[in-house]
């Protein structure tokens, strides 16, 4: 059952009620998320959690369903988590309650826009995290224009804005060599953890890739 429909200048979003219950986000047709399997982005919260000492205030790039955001939000250490959200529908359907919200915790502070310029727009170390949730993975885009976030010119933007001891941890929905072999030019070493998931009933493989500074 469809519950919303938008269009943005990226193309059409979709929030749907699948048969089994399950709350899905669509976007140009593309499935990107539900909240029937979320240890990835519970992986990418706890992943980077692990490798920052003290979590003040850690930068999320992408909204969706805010399982990446809760999971970080049940740390009691985290200061601040500023959401990075290019799509202001998105916002607005965890705001009316259509999406289970997560934005009344005062530690979250959410901008709507690309997460590239909100990243550029921070001083430098400023953050102690960054997790980048934006797209599928460098290899199978929802959004060519996103291939800019996987690339090692911003990721070593990432890396200026990161604190002493920070980390940046990206999700990707498969193996990606090009993705490992530029976070770890940045970083000297890239962590990869891969993470079995059940994809509606079809066993995958998602990843995290980690650097620390």
């Amino acid at each position: 059952m469809e519950l919303a429909r938008a269009l943005s200048p990226r193309g059409e979003l979709v929030l749907r009620r699948r048969d089994d219950g399950a709350l899905e986000l669509r976007v140009n047709g593309v499935f990107v998320m539900d909240d029937r399997e979320t240890s990835s982005e519970e992986l990418l919260a706890s992943a980077t959690l692990e490798a920052v000492r003290r979590p003040d205030r850690v930068l999320v790039g992408g909204l969706g369903l805010g399982y990446t955001v809760r999971a970080l939000l049940a740390d009691s250490r985290l200061g601040q988590v500023v959401v990075a959200e290019i799509e202001p529908d998105v916002v607005s359907w965890m705001r009316s309650g259509l999406v289970p919200s997560i934005l009344d915790d005062p530690r979250v502070e959410v901008v709507v826009g690309d997460v590239r310029a909100v990243v550029t727009d921070l001083p430098d170390a400023s953050v102690d995290a960054i997790l980048l949730d934006v797209d599928n993975g460098p290899d199978f885009l929802v959004y060519n224009e996103n291939s800019a976030i996987y690339s090692s010119d911003f990721l070593i933007t990432c890396r200026t804005k990161l604190r002493a001891g920070g980390a940046l941890t990206v999700w990707s929905s498969s193996a990606s060599a090009a993705l490992e072999a530029a976070v770890g030019s940045v970083f000297g070493t890239c962590d990869v953890k891969p993470v079995p998931v059940d994809l509606q009933g079809r066993p995958e493989l998602y990843y995290v890739y980690q650097g620390s500074s």
